[in-house]
């Protein structure tokens, strides 16, 4: 039974993505009587004490299910902070199960297809889930524009290597040539099956049909979330965040994680401290700063959807 303690306790959750023959994921809702009762959640329970997360899972599952199951890999390691409590959900793969998945502790079941699960209301912990199961784990932030180029060219080259999220960004680029480029630079994003998001410009993000990132000084000042686009937000603290899911923004982006040269004056968060901002919000958020993507689960262990990056992503050469 997957009851989450009471008065800030830290408590040590276990859930598990389990799959049918025809990829739909199963979902369980919540009793009444428990917190948050009604909302959907991946299936799962509390780690006892002397379990692993491994152990404390398979049990739960033939619990709850009465199925048996074989543990995969970690997923995603969601930390939360409710009001009576701190949570760390720590979802795994259930790579096989057999016996008939049923509830046997009177809750609903449904078999959701991936694409679905975000329609269904779920606990901030396991809105996170959904995002690291359905949205690309890296976002990809373009350098400055020098040659124009050279520029498409690395783009070219960033989204034949499997890019599939970018930010078009190109500080100090006169606006005309701005506008001209980043309509090419789109048109290639969208034929690569790319998302393509616009830093900052809202009007421009609109005339292009994209998304916009929005920078962290627009959080405060807009009223309403700009409609009929994808919106993101770059986030550098607790308000930021605040301001980020009172907008209804569709992810965010923290940092800097790590000494980048880029803020050689600023001290960097590190992942304690990307842990503790992603414990007050339930939005999907990569991580930036210094990362690259080898440094993807260890953004997962400490609950980014991914890693956000220029360098990580842009740093190779094309040769034209």
């Amino acid at each position: 039974m997957r009851e989450m303690g009471s008065a800030k306790r830290l408590i040590h959750v276990v859930a598990g993505v389990i799959r049918d023959v025809r990829g739909r994921v199963l979902l369980a809702r919540r009793t009444e009587g428990r917190d948050l009762a009604g909302l959907w959640e991946f299936p799962g329970g509390k780690c006892e004490p002397g379990e692993t997360p491994e152990q404390a899972l398979a049990r739960e599952l033939h619990e709850e299910l009465g199925i048996e199951s074989r543990i995969g890999a970690p997923l995603i390691r969601v930390p939360q902070q409710y009001p009576d409590k701190t949570l760390v959900l720590d979802v795994r793969e259930v790579e096989a199960w057999h016996g008939p998945a049923r509830g046997r502790e009177g809750q609903a079941l449904a078999w959701v297809p991936v694409e679905k699960l975000a329609l269904y209301d779920m606990p901030p912990a396991d809105r996170p889930v959904v995002a690291a199961l359905l949205d690309p784990p890296f976002y990809a932030v373009t350098p400055p524009l020098q040659d124009e180029a050279a520029w498409l060219a690395t783009l070219d080259a960033a989204l034949a290597a499997g890019l599939r999220r970018v930010q078009l960004r190109a500080p100090g680029t006169e606006p005309a040539t701005w506008r001209r480029v980043a309509g090419q630079a789109v048109a290639r994003c969208v034929a690569a099956g790319a998302q393509v998001l616009v830093n900052g410009d809202i009007d421009l993000a609109r005339e292009l049909g994209i998304g916009v990132h929005l920078r962290a000084a627009q959080l405060a000042t807009l009223p309403a979330r700009p409609d009929g686009m994808a919106v993101a937000a770059s986030c550098h603290g607790a308000d930021d965040l605040r301001h980020a899911e009172r907008l209804g923004c569709d992810f965010a982006v923290v940092g800097h994680v790590a000494a980048t040269p880029s803020h050689p004056d600023r001290a960097p968060l590190g992942w304690d401290g990307f842990a503790r901002l992603r414990e007050h919000a339930s939005l999907p958020i990569y991580a930036i700063g210094g990362l690259a993507r080898e440094d993807l689960v260890l953004a997962r262990e400490h609950g980014a959807q991914g890693i956000a990056a220029i360098r990580g992503f842009f740093d190779a050469p094309v040769v034209r």
